[in-house]
């Protein structure tokens, strides 16, 4: 179930990334003093009219009392505003911070609408990634007269942010989200002072899925701006979005590092070293494959900040004395 959830997820993320006007690959590793700057929020008055990712508006009476998340970085986010007891319900994959796991489950890509409607919450957070396949059954909740917010699917830390407020604003937890955000940007200022001391770029496979069909992240990916702002040169910077890498390119290449982002797998860092024609490689000789928890870079939530503190020591572990 686990790599079912994982290959849909970044079927999903793969969609809305390539869809996405602009992208997050930059030329040039940002400096600490250009962290995306996020205005302090204010708490809001109610009655609260947000306009949400597809376009609709929104009006709450008051802040609500009772809460339905449809997607992991919807609940990651409020959780961390304190809102555990408002939480009624969650997706079957919500699994971060161990309280989620007590909560009612509404299912995953089917929900219940049933099941949902039944528990007659004030707020349902929706996730724009997912609105497509979803979008039926958000309007039988509307229907119901529940109100339903979709949250952007940020491709960047700077949208991360933004949905962080937004949240906060409509929970009537404004304060807390703007201290959610300092602490976020306080620890991005932290890796990027570290890594910017880097002289020599390292080179870097991230790998998503295992062979026989190995992924990774190109340009216009969430992890290629990680990359970037860290100074790490993504082998796979010439592609678009997530792309499904031959093995025989991916020695050609010869990245310094290999970082695996999936754990589904117990032996997943073994394997890598155990590929056919992969002891060329220089992560392989150098033992530079490192295993880091996929969640923490995918979620766009509180969590992101550690997200790039830990790919960031998986690429230069020197610079943070490990």
């Amino acid at each position: 179930m686990k790599k079912k959830w994982q290959l849909w997820l970044t079927s999903i993320l793969a969609v809305f990334l390539l869809s996405a006007c602009g992208g997050t690959a930059t030329e040039d590793k940002p400096k600490v003093n250009e962290t995306p700057e996020v205005e302090t929020v204010e708490e809001g008055t109610f009655p609260l009219t947000l306009t949400d990712a597809v376009g609709n508006e929104v009006t709450l009476e008051t802040a609500p009392a009772t809460v339905v998340s449809m997607m992991p970085s919807n609940t990651e986010i409020l959780f961390e505003l304190g809102l555990n007891e408002e939480i009624i319900g969650v997706s079957d994959y919500d699994d971060y911070p161990a309280e989620a796991l007590e909560k009612e489950k509404i299912g995953a890509q089917e929900f219940n609408v049933e099941a949902i409607v039944a528990m007659d919450p004030e707020i349902v957070f929706g996730h724009e990634s997912a609105f497509g396949m979803a979008e039926d059954g958000y309007e039988q909740i509307r229907a119901a007269g529940i109100p339903v917010f979709i949250v952007k699917n940020a491709t960047n830390f700077d949208e991360t942010y933004d949905t962080i407020e937004t949240m906060g604003k409509a929970m009537g937890k404004a304060e807390k989200a703007n201290e959610i955000i300092e602490s976020m940007k306080a620890k991005v200022a932290e890796v990027l002072e570290k890594t910017d001391s880097v002289e020599n770029k390292k080179t870097v496979f991230v790998e998503t899925s295992p062979a026989p069909e190995i992924y990774t992240p190109g340009k216009n990916t969430f992890m290629q701006e990680i990359l970037d702002m860290v100074g790490a040169e993504n082998i796979a910077a010439d592609e678009e979005g997530w792309v499904m890498m031959d093995p025989e390119v991916i020695v050609d290449k010869n990245p310094d590092v290999i970082v695996v982002m999936y754990d589904y797998i117990d032996t997943a860092v073994e394997d890598v070293y155990k590929r056919d024609g992969f002891d060329t490689i220089t992560a392989i000789k150098d033992e530079q494959v490192i295993q880091v928890d996929e969640n923490i870079t995918s979620r766009t939530g509180p969590r992101l900040a550690e997200g790039l503190e830990a790919i960031a020591k998986a690429i230069y572990p020197e610079v943070f004395g490990e």
